[in-house]
């Protein structure tokens, strides 16, 4: 067991439930297939990096699908909120005696290794690290022990997320990554020609 854990927060791949937002303009059948090739993305990025990995499942935990059981420990998310769901994770986390402990999502077409790598290392000399997001929220989040402020009183998925977190943690060090591009929206998709093929 390593002392340090990435938790990764999926929803499960099901027509008409996964990138609504992206939807309206792509539609249901392509958006799901653009957050598919996101899952394996995520999962060809964090598969060989030396931490345990934890995948938590929107709604139901599924055994035969790209998450490798003997990889990736399975668990499914708990809570009404995202902020509550992220907290328990985080929680059972610390529970469990890691002592460093990141989250990310699995749709982000820029992460890499490197800024995993990164936060793992600057939890050395911060209790906090954030990966900022274009829009105004973050893509990933890691600390050393709880910080349940964070997880309270957000407007999940706006713009306000990430400098709200950051005034709950004003009086603890935080140390801010590279900041990348999450796939929520066309625009976030519509330059990258990566995404062509799930578009025609």
């Amino acid at each position: 067991m390593s002392k340090n854990l990435l938790l990764i927060f999926t929803r499960n791949p099901e027509l008409g439930k996964v990138k609504t937002r992206l939807a309206k303009t792509v539609g249901d059948k392509a958006a799901l297939n653009i957050y598919t090739f996101l899952l394996h993305h995520t999962k060809e990025v964090t598969q060989n990096l030396s931490c345990d990995k934890a995948v938590y499942y929107s709604v139901k935990v599924r055994e035969k699908d790209i998450w490798d059981a003997t990889t990736y420990q399975k668990h499914q998310q708990q809570g009404e909120s995202l902020g509550m769901r992220m907290q328990n994770a985080f929680q059972q986390a610390f529970d469990n005696s890691y002592e460093k402990v990141l989250i990310i999502g699995s749709d982000l077409y820029d992460l890499q290794e490197k800024h995993i790598t990164e936060a793992f290392e600057k939890l050395h000399t911060n209790e906090v690290v954030i990966g900022p997001a274009e829009d105004g929220g973050y893509y990933l989040l890691g600390m050393k022990k709880l910080h349940p402020t964070i997880f309270q009183n957000k407007e999940w998925g706006t713009s306000t997320v990430r400098e709200d977190t950051l005034n709950d943690l004003q009086n603890e060090s935080v140390h801010l990554l590279e900041t990348l591009n999450d796939v929520d929206v066309f625009e976030d998709i519509k330059d990258n020609p990566v995404f062509d093929q799930f578009l025609n």
